[in-house]
């Protein structure tokens, strides 16, 4: 199985997550391509099995950039294919409940007619570091992937 991580980061936040999930998975005996949402060039379901989708929340929705790519994901070829969603946020967003980047991607994807394998993903960062991870959040994200790995062989 073979799938496509497609992120964006403003702090590299995002980006870590991506690159973990990508790392984990092929640790899992799963293929996966990583790619920054500005450097797709050209999205087929034909070449990948399963989509993994992320973005930072920044006023409780996803990156303009990811929401562009959303308009890539052909429902009639993406149709019934796997997905999972992550996103970064601060800890007050999430206790809050206020809007969910990963969410937002998870309703569109689904709204495509795409299969989620996971509840969505929501790492934490912290504003006190200068933006950065909280810590533990590194292991969740592996700990989700295996998950997904998982699910993804049963598919």
């Amino acid at each position: 199985m073979k799938g496509i991580v497609v992120y964006d980061s403003s702090y590299g936040n995002t980006r870590k997550i991506a690159e973990t999930i990508v790392e984990t998975l092929k640790e899992s005996g799963m293929e996966a391509d990583l790619f920054s949402v500005k450097k797709v060039k050209k999205l087929s379901a034909k070449d990948y099995n399963f989509l993994v989708l992320g973005s930072p929340t920044r006023w409780g929705t996803m990156s303009f950039a990811i929401r562009f790519f959303l308009g890539k994901v052909k429902s009639e070829e993406w149709m019934n294919k796997p997905f999972a969603a992550f996103d970064t946020e601060l800890p007050g967003n999430i206790e809050k409940g206020e809007g969910s980047a990963a969410e937002k991607i998870a309703e569109k994807l689904r709204d495509k007619q795409m299969n989620q394998l996971l509840p969505v993903l929501k790492a934490v960062v912290s504003k006190i570091r200068g933006f950065s991870l909280k810590e533990g959040e590194i292991e969740r994200a592996k700990e989700y992937a295996r998950e997904l790995a998982i699910k993804l062989k049963k598919e």
